[in-house]
């Protein structure tokens, strides 16, 4: 059985590493306060504006947004991860056998089943 001490080595092992952390350190810090003094400073008002993705703004960001888009938003995750679900099976359809494909054909079921659920709900229905 080893003891601790040797399982952990001795303090002088981990000096290498503990000198390369405090260079990497020092080097970031001594770059970001580089940068900060020596780099432009030219705030202009594009510059301190709001960056919206490149879209011009317009009205208030605080209107409330149609429930519609969080809807379609949940739904497109659920079915989404249930179709990753189909990738395992592609790659091992054939040591499944009849009973992995009977497994995937409920799978299928179930979601065609909640699909047209969905539909029959109006869920994806943006007329409104």
């Amino acid at each position: 059985m080893y003891s601790l001490a040797e399982v952990i080595g001795s303090p002088s092992q981990y000096l290498p590493i503990g000198i390369q952390l405090l260079f990497a350190i020092g080097f970031i810090a001594v770059m970001i306060a580089v940068s900060h003094y020596l780099g432009p400073k030219r705030n202009t008002s594009d510059k301190l504006d709001n960056f919206e993705s490149g879209i011009e703004q317009v009205g208030n960001a605080r209107q409330p947004m149609a429930v519609k888009y969080f809807l379609v938003a949940i739904l497109f995750v659920l079915f989404d991860v249930e179709v990753i679900f189909f990738y395992p099976y592609a790659v091992n359809f054939k040591s499944l056998g009849w009973d992995g494909f009977w497994a995937v054909l409920m799978f299928v079921g179930f979601f065609f089943a909640g699909f047209t659920y969905i539909i029959k709900k109006g869920a994806l229905k943006w007329e409104d």
